[in-house]
């Protein structure tokens, strides 16, 4: 695997990639990885496919009281873990590349970033659609891989390519999930043995509200039990919500795709699940 962090020479790869006619997979990260990660590595694995992954913690989408400082830092680790998974090129571009002196220019996706994590994480998804473009700019992909996890995420960078006619086919791959049905997440090390114990809770209860929603109980009454059975696991509750999964407006077409999203924190770390009705 070629880890490479000069733009010139991510330039000279990719085109030695499209002179053996392959097609570019990219799997753009913030490094902290897990298993999760592993997946879109191998849904992205496919015959005539080179695989490209970065690694950039994005400081234009953590906002002034969030973890950008102690955000899980693992090169060496990260750099093997792709190497095993059958990677081709790591892109680990410095924060002065992306960001020069200079830097003036945001993307902003109204709408599908409004509310939800938009509304409780200001300027976030700002943040996300600027460094996903220019990853975008600088890998030129033809296929993208993004985790279901970060739902919201998806939604705003398929509206954005859409919009800008970008020419990226985005591909979500599902959540991956401990034993226990806890999403995996790189923000889970935070959690204290007996925070872990009780996080487990996030994804019963929205398990248990997509199966009261299939059986016709009333929205209302399934999410504010929802909401009940977090609290009492110790969670700050964001939102418990559901949503159209296209547009993330509130869903009121039943025949239309659905999900059910969550976010809330438990002791300092943030938490964010979601689960398809």
């Amino acid at each position: 695997m070629q880890t490479i962090r000069q733009l010139d020479l991510l330039r000279r790869g990719i085109a030695d990639f499209r002179a053996e006619g392959a097609t570019i997979a990219f799997v753009p990260t913030m490094g902290a990885l897990h298993a999760g990660h592993m997946a879109l590595i191998e849904a992205a694995k496919r015959p005539g496919t080179r695989v490209v992954a970065s690694i950039f913690v994005n400081p234009k989408q953590f906002g002034p009281n969030e973890d950008l400082a102690r955000y899980p830092r693992k090169e060496l680790a990260d750099t093997r873990m792709l190497a095993d998974a059958g990677c081709d090129l790591l892109w680990m571009p410095p924060v002065e590349l992306m960001y020069p002196e200079g830097f003036a220019t945001t993307i902003s996706v109204a709408g599908v970033s409004e509310g939800l994590d938009g509304a409780t994480r200001p300027g976030h998804f700002d943040g996300v659609a600027t460094v996903v473009a220019k990853l975008f700019n600088q890998v030129r992909p033809d296929i993208a891989y993004f985790g279901e996890k970060d739902f919201q995420q998806l939604a705003v960078i398929r509206r954005m390519v859409a919009d800008l006619d970008i020419g990226i086919e985005i591909a979500g791959v599902p959540t991956q999930r401990e034993d226990d049905g806890l999403a995996l997440s790189s923000r889970n090390v935070y959690l204290d043995a007996d925070e872990r114990a009780r996080a487990v809770a996030l994804p019963r209860a929205l398990g248990v509200a997509a199966r009261s929603i299939g059986k016709g109980i009333e929205i209302d009454a399934v999410l504010a039990t929802a909401r009940e059975s977090l609290a009492a696991a110790g969670f700050e509750i964001d939102y418990v919500t559901l949503v159209d999964a296209e547009t993330l407006a509130e869903a009121v077409d039943p025949s239309r795709p659905r999900r059910l999203l969550a976010a809330a924190r438990m002791g300092a770390t943030r938490l964010i699940d979601n689960i398809a009705v």
